[in-house]
């Protein structure tokens, strides 16, 4: 065996064939949604009223309202729903529970049955089944019963707070971009539309790099898309205008 040769370890594929990356937790879709949010949700609100004629000092109040508003919104609905999926998950536990209490000899056949859905022999899942119900009603079984009729793992369970938070945070980072030139005395419809379009490109390639896709074709995704919205409330601004009284 050459010196550069890689030693292979049957028990442990992932050792030196392929690793896998962490796609439990939803923190990247939090992530990537409230920052997405953010900024197309407020270069369309800078595009708007600055399409209408508003102050600069409009446009930026207006941009820091719909910072705050949205990421304590998005905050607190990312943590509403991520509580309400793992109540669901606490009751679908306590209703296999009951069941593997119940009927234990059921419960072991059903399973069985999803072995052989599978691909087992009917003999390799009938001792697969018995093997996981050997013990009285455990963790284990409970586990297992789950991932083969719901599709779920109980341990992949993500944090409401962790989850609020980044919602607030990515949220917040998008949305401030388009008012960055407001901020910094450089605030114009233009300069706003500029920084906003800066963002959604530099957001739309980090989700695709880190996702394993192409990065020019997610970040011009992501910028035509965004241009969608902010040629609507482009529009709308420009119709209904600023009333001056």
């Amino acid at each position: 065996m050459s010196a550069a040769a890689t030693v292979v370890d049957p028990a442990n594929p992932h050792t030196y064939d392929h690793t896998h990356a962490n796609v439990s937790g939803g923190w990247l879709r939090a992530s990537v949604f409230g920052a997405m949010d953010g900024l197309v949700s407020n270069i369309g609100l800078v595009t708007g009223i600055g399409a209408a004629g508003a102050s600069n000092h409009v446009v930026l109040l207006t941009g820091v309202s719909g910072l705050l508003a949205g990421a304590f919104s998005m905050a607190l609905g990312e943590f509403t729903s991520v509580r309400s999926q793992n109540e669901q998950l606490d009751k679908e536990i306590a209703v296999e529970v009951a069941a593997q209490k119940r009927n234990p000899a059921g419960e072991q056949a059903e399973l069985a049955r999803e072995f052989q859905q599978m691909g087992m022999s009917e003999q390799t899942a009938h001792t697969a089944a018995a093997e996981i119900h050997s013990t009285s009603v455990s963790t284990r079984t409970v586990h297992v019963h789950l991932m083969q009729e719901l599709g779920i793992n109980p341990d992949d369970r993500p944090s409401p707070i962790a989850a609020g938070l980044l919602s607030f945070l990515f949220f917040s980072m998008g949305a401030i971009v388009p008012i960055l030139p407001y901020l910094f005395g450089i605030g114009s419809l233009m300069t706003g539309l500029i920084a906003g379009c800066v963002g959604l490109l530099l957001a739309g390639g980090i989700a695709a790099k880190v996702s394993g896709r192409n990065w020019f074709r997610g970040a011009a995704r992501q910028l035509v898309l965004g241009l969608v919205a902010v040629a609507v409330t482009y529009v709308v601004g420009m119709l209904i205008g600023v009333d001056a009284h």
